[in-house]
C-alpha cells in the first residue's frame, strides 16, 4: 500500500507523518466532525504520545488511535 505524507509544523518544528490512504480518512473524518486543524489534531495526538509513553513514533500512534476508533464506533 502507497503511504500518504503530510507535512505539518508540531511546536515550531516541521515534520512530516506518512500513513496509509484508509488511515488518512478516518482521521479526516474526526477533523472534520471536531473542527480542529490537521496541525491541531496532530500536536494534540503527539502530546498524547509522549504523556503515555508510547514506544513508537507518532505515525504508529495514530494508527493505533485509528484503530480504537472505529473499535469504539
Amino acid at each position: 500500500m502507497t503511504r500518504i505524507k503530510r507535512s505539518v509544523s508540531l511546536h515550531g518544528h516541521a515534520t512530516s507523518v506518512a500513513l496509509e490512504r484508509e488511515f488518512w480518512l478516518i482521521i479526516d473524518d474526526h477533523i472534520a466532525s471536531s473542527d480542529k486543524s490537521l496541525a491541531g489534531f496532530l500536536a494534540q495526538m503527539d502530546d498524547a504520545r509522549v504523556a503515555e509513553k508510547y514506544d513508537g513514533g507518532l505515525a504508529g500512534y495514530l494508527r493505533v488511535w485509528a484503530v480504537r476508533r472505529i473499535m469504539t464506533d
